[in-house]
């Protein structure tokens, strides 16, 4: 038997030995072998002994660094700003252009996949929207790449956090960014439905719709992106709620103005591109905003009406019409006989219904007064077309052809004359004075 065996021995049988001893030092005066005393009612009642704590003191595991930090000029390990070592303060401008790098390709890659899919498809919109989205999801894959590159940085706790935050805070911004680009969009292939088409009240809230949807995109992305900065955006919007009982009274106008500009889209008195008069303001609105309306007259000057004042303001609308109206009185001179009269009423009369832009209702050539000067020729006509140029050529095309026709049946127009008769102080013949 080994020495280490034989110490094993001794100490199991000391171990044993005291193991025994125990409940006899406990009743030293009891004779061994004796039966135990009874406990008495006060030992009964003892509560029994506690336990001894034992302090279990776990050393903390020491923090996972990178492998290639031990290779690292030892100036890059120092402390920084922020409680940062050198190299993460040098490597997090890295990882944010790589992660921009692999975003453009990764966002290539994703717009020629779904590009594949949008030509299946006989609608525009798609690829108007993948279009406009192009740079929203670029970005959007570039803060993906930055959150998965994080953890090979080893931030601590504090940073991490604050770092998880601003990229939270980024992709709110990129997604709402992506939602602004898609709401005009959609209110372009709605603008270009068949059923817009057919309701002109539809067509012209368009406009005001859209302005209205892409405040309330950057509303909601504003207060989600303070929100996960840190803002008390709850606090914030009821010190807004208390503060805007006092705005409102100083933005009377402004909200009048806004619901102006609503019933302007609802009622549809007019729409972008119409030729207009607004009580003795003719031109063509270029736009219908939120808070005013703009008109370009003729002399090429720009007019703004309020929406507000606008909506009670009384209208007129040309540009509502389906033809537009000739009206004209033709001056034959008084050396017109009556069947020269008959001729040109006649001849103008055929002209006008042969005339392929001319509406067959509504045309009339009479003789309607004598006036001082002139056998007054009163000319109505429709011509069918909406486009005031167009009215005008059709115009000089007919006048010509008038002036043909009252050629050709032997008159002419007249023009203003005045005869005056001299008389002589005695009552005798001026010729033969």
């Amino acid at each position: 038997m080994t020495r280490s065996s034989l110490a094993l021995a001794r100490a199991a049988a000391l171990a044993l030995a005291a193991a025994l001893a125990a409940p006899a030092a406990a009743q030293p005066g009891a004779a061994a072998g004796a039966p135990p005393a009874a406990a008495s009612p006060r030992d009964a009642a003892a509560p029994p002994a506690r336990a001894p704590r034992v302090e279990v003191r776990v050393e903390p595991e020491p923090e996972a660094r990178p492998f290639f930090e031990a290779h690292l000029p030892a100036p890059l390990r120092e402390r920084g700003p922020r409680g940062l070592l050198w190299w993460q303060w040098l490597a997090m401008p890295g990882v944010v252009l790589v992660a921009v790098t692999l975003g453009s390709v990764l966002g290539w890659l994703t717009r020629k996949g779904l590009g594949h899919l949008a030509a299946r498809t006989r609608t525009t919109w798609d690829d108007l929207l993948l279009q406009r989205i192009a740079s929203p999801l670029t970005a959007l894959w570039a803060v993906g790449l930055v959150t998965a590159m994080l953890p090979w940085l080893v931030l601590p706790d504090g940073a991490a956090t604050v770092v998880h935050h601003l990229l939270r805070a980024v992709a709110f911004l990129v997604v709402f960014w992506g939602a602004y680009r898609s709401v005009g969009v959609a209110f372009q292939a709605m603008a270009l439905a068949p059923r817009t088409a057919t309701n002109p009240g539809l067509a012209a809230f368009l406009p005001v719709g859209r302005k209205i949807a892409k405040a309330a995109v950057v509303a909601i992305g504003l207060i989600s992106v303070l929100n996960e900065l840190g803002f008390q955006v709850a606090s914030l919007l009821a010190g807004l709620g208390i503060g805007g009982i006092a705005v409102a009274f100083g933005a009377q106008k402004t909200v009048e103005n806004l619901f102006g500009s609503v019933s302007i889209g609802v009622d549809q008195p007019f729409r972008q591109g119409d030729y207009v008069n607004v009580e003795g303001v003719t031109g063509t609105v270029e736009s219908i905003g939120m808070r005013s309306t703009r008109i370009r007259t003729l002399d090429r000057t720009l007019v703004t009406i309020p929406n507000g004042k606008l909506s009670e303001m009384r209208s007129e609308t040309f540009g509502a019409r389906d033809r537009i109206r000739l009206s004209l009185n033709l001056g034959l001179s008084y050396s017109t006989s009556a069947a020269q009269m008959r001729e040109v009423i006649r001849r103008v009369d055929a002209l006008l219904r042969a005339h392929p832009r001319v509406h067959p209702d509504g045309i009339g050539v009479r003789f309607t007064a004598l006036l001082d000067s002139t056998l007054n020729v009163e000319v109505l006509a429709w011509f069918q077309t909406t486009d005031w140029n167009e009215f005008c050529e059709i115009r000089t095309e007919v006048l010509l052809q008038i002036m043909e026709a009252v050629e050709g049946a032997g008159s002419s127009f007249a023009f203003p004359t005045r005869t005056v008769q001299l008389v002589s102080e005695g009552g005798a013949d001026p010729a033969r004075r």
